[in-house]
C-alpha cells in the first residue's frame, strides 16, 4: 500500500488517499459505504487507529482500484504524507561509517564511529511537501546542506521494544531530506537549531507500508543536485539498522503511533566535500529511496 496526502486545483484542502497505479483514491470516497468509528481525516489519524483500521482501508482500496474512478496523479498537488507530525521528528546522526568519517574530517575532529545511536530531533514545522520550493532566509543561514534518508513511520506504540520485535512496530517508510544549516549547527554546538528551520524536512512522496517495502536494509538511496549525483549508497551500510534504532530509541521512552524517525544519511554531503558545497538559489535537489520514490525540491532565496 502507498499512502499520500494531496489537494486538488478545485479544492486546496489537503486530504489523505491511497495511490493505486496512476490514480489516488480519497479516504472519504473509499469509506463512503461504511467505516467502523470515525473516518480518518488524515494519514496520521489512520495510523493511530491501529491495525484493524489499516486492514479495513486495504480491503476498501483493493475493491475500489477495479471499480471506482480516482483522481489522476497528474492533476493533484502532493503534500507531505504526514504534513504535521504530532511531535518532533527523531533523527539519527552519523549512522553510516563513511559519513561519520567525512563529518569528523570537515570539523577537524578525531574520527569516532558511534557505539550508541546519535539522536537529535527536528521541529514539526520543518516538514514540507515532496515537490515544494524550500524557502531559505540568507540572513539566517549561508550554508544549506542536503542529506538523503529513509524515514520510518511508527504504527504500534511501545516502550522498551526488543530488537526482535521492533519491525512489527513500523507502519511504513518514506523519503526524507534532512536539510541542515551547517553554519547554525556549528554556532549553536548542538544540532537542533540548524536542523529545524521552517521547511527543512521535505518528506514523501508516499508512505509505503512494510509489507510492500520489504527489507529496509536492502535499499539504494541517492541524492542529486541539478542532476549531478552527490550521494549514492545502500541502507545495508547503516551502523544501526532500523530494528536497532527502534530498540535504542524506545529504551525508557514511549514511541507513539505516527512518530517519524529519520535514519541517518550516507557520505556525500556538501559539508564533507573539498571544497565544501552548499545549496544556492535555484538549485534543484532530488532525493530518492528505492521502492518509495523521489522528492524534487527547488531552493528559493527570500
Amino acid at each position: 500500500m502507498k499512502y499520500a496526502s494531496f489537494s486538488l486545483s478545485s479544492d486546496t484542502t489537503p486530504r489523505p488517499g491511497v495511490v493505486c497505479g496512476d490514480q489516488v483514491f480519497e479516504f472519504a470516497t473509499l469509506t463512503a459505504a461504511g467505516w467502523r468509528g470515525r473516518v480518518p481525516s488524515s494519514l496520521l489519524e489512520l495510523v493511530q487507529q491501529g491495525p484493524e483500521a489499516w486492514q479495513a482501508m486495504r480491503e476498501l482500496a483493493g475493491a475500489a482500484s477495479s471499480s471506482t474512478s480516482g483522481h489522476p496523479l497528474k492533476s493533484m498537488r502532493w503534500h507531505a504524507p504526514i504534513p504535521r507530525p504530532a511531535k518532533n521528528i527523531f533523527c539519527l546522526g552519523r549512522n553510516y561509517v563513511a559519513h561519520a568519517e567525512e563529518a569528523a574530517r570537515a570539523r577537524g575532529q578525531e574520527v569516532k564511529i558511534p557505539t550508541v545511536p546519535v539522536i537529535f530531533t527536528k521541529a514539526p514545522t520543518t516538514v514540507s511537501g515532496p515537490f515544494d520550493d524550500i524557502q531559505v532566509d540568507r540572513a539566517v543561514t549561508q550554508q544549506v546542506d542536503w542529506e538523503v534518508e529513509v524515514g520510518v513511520v511508527i504504527g504500534r506504540a511501545g516502550r522498551d521494544i526488543p530488537r526482535a520485535d521492533a519491525l512489527s512496530h513500523v507502519f511504513g517508510y518514506t523519503v526524507i531530506n534532512d536539510l541542515t544549516a551547517r553554519d547554525l549547527q556549528q554556532q549553536h554546538i548542538q544540532w537542533f537549531k540548524g536542523k529545524s528551520l521552517d521547511g527543512f524536512c521535505p518528506m514523501g512522496p508516499v508512505v509505503v507500508t512494510t509489507d510492500e517495502f520489504g527489507d529496509p536494509q536492502a535499499k539504494r538511496i541517492q541524492l542529486r543536485v541539478n542532476g549531478a549525483t552527490k550521494q549514492d549508497a545502500s541502507t545495508a551500510n547503516m551502523i544501526f539498522p532500523v530494528d536497532a534504532i527502534i530498540e535504542w530509541l524506545s529504551k525508557g521512552l514511549t514511541l507513539e503511533a505516527g512518530d517519524v524517525i529519520a535514519t541517518g544519511t550516507p557520505e556525500g554531503v556538501g559539508m564533507g566535500r573539498t571544497p565544501q558545497e552548499f545549496l544556492r538559489d535555484g538549485d534543484v535537489v532530488e532525493t530518492e529511496v528505492e521502492g518509495i520514490g523521489t522528492l524534487r525540491n527547488r531552493i528559493v532565496d527570500r
